[in-house]
Order: structure tokens, then sequence, then C-alpha cells
């Protein structure tokens, strides 16, 4: 194999690994970071393909999100690249704080009052469920609680991720045109001697 260990690990290190990376667990947040700061378009095209992302994430539409995304970053003239890097957000680890926080929102925007004490029996409304069965109690307070959150996420992270690219772009700019001039100096220099 091409990129196997010469010493294989063992199996307590592989577990160890698994529950608690040796690189930490925000190494992956960092990549995403600098994968969307270093796309080659405009900062705004970048922003709004992320927000894009981040908008089709809140949605309960597990299996659309990608496809949502594309069609929202489309319409904000966002960058599809960014727009898949965006939907990062709804990962298994967000999921259940997503889906919790906008049936809540949804609940209370529908005006159902405080859905705390309800007990809610899902095996009976998966066994005789259908999609009807599920979008009154279910999907429609969550798509309904998504769109103020999406809204405001989306505000947020446009103006945070525009200047933070904004700001990347200038200075890979600038340490370009300095690399430039020094090289051109160079070859002045090399061709007076």
């Amino acid at each position: 194999m091409l990129f196997r260990r010469r010493n294989p690990l063992p199996f307590s290190v592989k577990l160890r690994e698994f529950l608690w990376p040796r690189k930490g667990f925000a190494r992956p947040f960092r990549y995403v970071g600098k994968r969307i700061l270093r796309l080659t378009a405009t900062p705004h095209a970048i922003a709004a393909g992320v927000v894009a992302g981040v908008i089709a994430s809140w949605t309960p539409f597990i299996g659309l999100h990608f496809l949502l995304a594309f069609a929202i970053a489309y319409l904000l003239a966002g960058n599809m690249v960014a727009a898949a890097l965006g939907t990062a957000f709804g990962n298994p680890l967000t999921f259940p704080f997503i889906w919790a926080v906008t049936w809540e929102v949804g609940h209370r925007i529908l005006g159902h009052g405080d859905p705390g004490n309800r007990q809610i029996n899902l095996e009976h409304l998966f066994s005789t469920s259908g999609l009807a069965n599920l979008w009154q109690p279910f999907l429609k307070p969550m798509l309904v609680g998504a769109v103020p959150l999406a809204a405001i996420s989306g505000i947020v992270l446009y103006i945070v991720i525009y200047k933070a690219v904004a700001a990347f772009q200038g200075r890979r700019r600038h340490r370009l045109a300095e690399r430039a001039r020094a090289r051109l100096s160079d070859a002045f220099e090399g061709a007076s001697v």
C-alpha cells in the first residue's frame, strides 16, 4: 500500500487518536478556514458562497443541502466551491443543535406556545409516517425557525468573511508585488554587471 505505516499502530493508540486527535479538534476547522481564504474569486463571491452553504445547512432538508447551497449561491452570485465548503456548518456534531434551535424558534414563531413539556411519540410518528405526518409537528416549525436564524447568521458571516478575504487577498497581492519588484531589481543588477 502506498501510504501505509511501516510499523502499524497498536489498537489502543488508534482508539486514543480517534477519541482525542493528536493534532487537536480545531485542525479541520483551521483547514476549512484556510481553504476558504485561498479561493480565487472576489471577496463577495467567496462570502456569498459560504453564506449560501450555511443558509442551506439551517434547513431540515438533509439530503439536499449541496443542491440548495448551489442554488442559493447562484442567486447571490457566489462561488460554488465556497458554497460546498459552507455546508460544513451542518455536520453530525452541529445537526442536533441546529434541529433543536430551529424547531424551538419555529414553534414559538408559529404561536404554539412553550413546547418544553410536550411528549412526542417518535416511534408512532415514524411507523405511520408519511411526509404529511412529519410536516406539521417537525418540518414546518424547523423550516420556519430556520429563516430568521439563517438570515442573522448569513448577515454576520457575510461581513466577517468578506472582510477577512479582502484583507487576505490584499496582503497576498502586496507580497506578490514585493517579490516581483525584488526579482526585477535583481534582474537589472545582474544585467548591469
